[in-house]
């Protein structure tokens, strides 16, 4: 019986304390295999987010704005197929999905963006006329090909090249500026009206050039120069 209880080897004859200091060494194993893999995570998780921050901070600082922009141009084109497809008219099924809150809020937005000021000077007024009819020009895509097969070389001129006088309009061109011009003409008969005049108004000019540049110099400066005109004519200025 010796012998063989000699060759028995196991947990089975630890002693109680034995027992619980290997149980204890398991735990404490497992923790440290625990917490190993998650030093491990951590680290792929920050090189990873430190590759996409890299990449965010080459990009331009208006990408996200781009990206957005891009999403909703494909969206919309999506949308304006499947209208298409089944016989819908997109722009009505557009305001169809738009709230009244979303349209009030893009109305009151719209005019934040761009204000009517009203007329300030012979000069905004140019420009404001300006832009507006550069935003209705639409480029021709085929005429710039066929003008720069035409003109070959010259096309691109150089300090050697004599362009002067060679080029000639074409009549879409020329009925699209005399419509324009004709609008413009039509646009102004509505707003270059007469205005009434008051007979009770004191007579301050000698002819109507003049008294428009009276109107215009008391538009501005009328509140500055106000006492110095009653004072002139109480006859009590200094």
């Amino acid at each position: 019986v010796h012998c063989v209880t000699s060759d028995i080897q196991g947990e089975d004859f630890l002693t109680p304390t034995e027992s619980t200091a290997s149980q204890k060494r398991e735990e404490r194993l497992r923790k440290f295999r625990e917490l190993h893999f998650k030093r491990n995570e951590a680290r792929k998780l920050n090189h990873k987010e430190v590759v996409e921050e890299d990449k965010r901070l080459k990009l331009p600082t208006n990408w996200e704005a781009k990206k957005a922009r891009l999403e909703w141009e494909l969206m919309t084109d999506e949308k304006k197929k499947e209208c298409a497809a089944k016989g819908e008219d997109y722009d009505r099924v557009k305001l169809l999905e738009i709230s009244a809150e979303d349209a009030e809020r893009w109305e009151r937005k719209k005019k934040k963006k761009n204000p009517d000021p009203g007329f300030s000077g012979y000069a905004e007024a140019q420009l404001r006329q300006y832009q507006r009819l550069t935003k209705q020009i639409k480029p021709d895509m085929d005429g710039y090909e066929r003008q720069r097969e035409q003109c070959g070389e010259d096309f691109h001129p150089t300090s050697n090249s004599l362009i002067h006088g060679t080029h000639v309009p074409s009549k879409e061109g020329i009925d699209r500026m005399v419509e324009d011009v004709e609008k413009q003409i039509e646009k102004r008969a509505k707003y270059s009206r007469r205005r009434a005049y008051n007979d009770d108004a004191d007579i301050d000019y000698i002819n109507e050039r003049n008294a428009k540049f009276n109107k215009k110099a008391e538009r501005f400066y009328g509140k500055y120069t106000a006492e110095i005109k009653q004072n002139l004519e109480r006859g009590t200025a200094v």
